[in-house]
């Protein structure tokens, strides 16, 4: 019994915590909004930075940030700082298609802060350009489903789970017992379909060979060097070099960058959090 009471808890706890720290973090951010000393801007800002960072999960937030950035005639470009391991498979997709509207009306480079890869990657793939930071990963075009067998747990605790479902796939995936070879069928028939979307659009976006996805795809992961090698980025450099190209794209004469709203940030990172948290457990189709 204190197995079962142990499993059941611990989601309660760690919600606990994150909720206590939720309280902490609000609390010092409020103190540091009060003390903090106003500055004025004396320059109207012409550019913009939208960043994505940790697991996507969720894309409500960024799509706000790149709608305003798009709506704002005094914004003549973006940076997309991005560092990030990838994620769920629709939000990558929604970042993606809205990087590739703002990229129609105004530039977008991309620079890659530390991990470009899987979704993450996917979300930049419309950008104007691609700059990677030397010591960054980038690549890793690949799908994973992956889901826990609880069978032998549940029968050492005494649990038995009852299912009454209409449709022989419908149970396809449950966490309670093995796999047999037809649900693995069935649930690989929608991985390799999400795998040529991934394929198809990158090979579009970038101008490359789909039938040549083992070299740059495949899930393989790359360092900057190694991805500029097999055309997944456009130049391996710091934030001044992807400061720099974005610059010359857009055409301003003198960078003034748009100040980020602090508050805006950390309210999106504990979001973040919260979201990642709740994924670690569910069973999700990733790009990963």
């Amino acid at each position: 019994m204190e197995i079962i009471k142990s499993i059941f808890t611990l989601p309660a706890r760690v919600l606990s915590y994150i909720q206590n720290h939720f309280k902490a973090m609000i609390f010092l951010l409020l103190l540091y909004i009060v003390f903090e000393p106003t500055t004025i801007p004396t320059e109207v800002p012409n550019l913009a930075k939208i960043r994505l960072s940790g697991n996507i999960v969720n894309a409500e937030a960024i799509l706000e940030k790149i709608d305003e950035v798009k709506n704002d005639d005094n914004i003549k470009g973006a940076l997309f700082v991005v560092n990030s391991g990838g994620g769920a498979v629709a939000p990558s997709v929604e970042i993606s298609q809205a990087i590739k509207r703002l990229n129609s009306t105004k530039p977008v480079v991309t620079y890659a802060s530390g991990t470009l890869a899987s979704g993450s990657y996917y979300s930049a793939i419309y950008s104007s350009a691609i700059v990677a930071n030397p010591g960054s990963l980038v690549g890793s075009i690949g799908v994973i489903m992956q889901g826990m067998n609880l069978e032998k747990l549940s029968q050492k605790v005494g649990v038995v789970t009852q299912t009454i479902k209409a449709g022989k796939f419908k149970e396809v995936g449950t966490t309670m017992r093995k796999w047999d070879s037809e649900e693995k069928a069935e649930l690989k028939k929608v991985i390799d379909g999400t795998y040529n979307m991934f394929v198809r659009d990158v090979a579009n976006a970038r101008k490359l060979d789909a039938t040549q996805h083992t070299v740059f795809a495949d899930a393989h992961i790359f360092t900057a060097n190694g991805a500029l090698a097999v055309g997944l980025i456009d130049k391996v450099g710091v934030s001044y070099d992807a400061t720099e190209l974005l610059v010359k794209i857009s055409g301003v004469e003198h960078a003034v960058f748009k100040q980020e709203d602090k508050f805006d940030k950390l309210m999106e990172k504990i979001n973040q959090e919260v979201h990642t948290f709740v994924l670690s457990l569910t069973q999700t189709l990733q790009l990963h």
